[in-house]
């Protein structure tokens, strides 16, 4: 029987690649526009201090091409019903706006797009075009539409991107959401985590002090690839030093 895999970071990667490479047909399901997860984001791992990219991006690239798996971003489950071996599962297509077949990845679109959202693979510290590919190395590469911050979306007014792109019908600003349903017989949930709001632990001044930062921001600081080109540079320093916000508690998505 095929396999769903929910979960598009390392470990929904890995558990698609092993079943694909058995042999078996795999559905890889990731909720935003590229696989990758929270992997994506790092500059090194611990123990190794290995480079993250160097092993995560080869296995993105395998899943991108890989004959046996039918690889679904932008995506959400939306229920489940049957038992194991004879799953129905009801999965969300959340209109990407981008045709994925025909865009180039030439970029027009994004330089031309007056709106701007934060980035979240910057933890939100930098901004982004509301047409954008997550990260350089995103699989699959290819751009998308936010639409909680594309001005056509939200007022009907825009489509400067539809007229610079250079292939005709790629970007449809009216396309909606599907809904479609999968028949599997096995269904791993490799959904990674979600970081814990500091700005609950009202005592360390997140939010509030312009030089306290979670974990996640300081590894987007400290990473090469990353908005500051590696340099650890705060808003504001003051004699004392640098106080950084390390999260204490995780919790799950909904």
């Amino acid at each position: 029987p095929d396999t769903l895999v929910v979960g598009g970071g390392i470990a929904g990667i890995q558990a698609a690649l092993e079943i694909a490479n058995a042999g078996k047909k795999v559905y890889l399901l990731e909720r935003t526009g590229t696989i990758g997860g929270h992997m994506a984001m790092f500059d090194k791992t611990f123990p190794t201090l290995d480079c993250a990219a160097c092993i995560l991006t080869p296995k993105m690239v395998e899943i991108g091409q890989h004959p046996n798996i039918e690889l679904m971003t932008y995506c959400e489950v939306e229920g489940v019903s049957g038992n194991a071996g004879n799953f129905q599962v009801k999965v969300l297509k959340k209109a990407r706006r981008v045709d994925l077949a025909t865009c180039i990845g030439c970029g027009i679109c994004t330089e031309k797009c007056p709106a701007k959202a934060p980035s979240e693979f910057d933890s939100d510290t930098t901004m982004r075009k509301s047409i954008y590919i997550p990260f350089p190395q995103a699989v699959p590469n290819k751009w998308l539409i936010d639409a909680d911050s594309c001005t056509y979306v939200l007022k009907g007014k825009c489509g400067i991107c539809v007229k610079f792109c250079p292939v005709e019908n790629c970007i449809n600003l009216d396309e909606k959401d599907e809904t479609v349903e999968l028949n599997v017989g096995n269904i791993i949930v490799a959904t990674g985590f979600q970081t814990f709001d500091p700005k609950r632990a009202e005592q360390f001044g997140y939010g509030k002090y312009p030089n306290v930062v979670t974990s996640l921001e300081f590894e987007r600081m400290v990473n090469a690839a990353g908005p500051t080109g590696g340099q650890i540079r705060f808003r504001t320093q003051d004699k004392k030093g640098n106080w950084v916000f390390e999260e204490e508690g995780e919790e799950p998505k909904s």
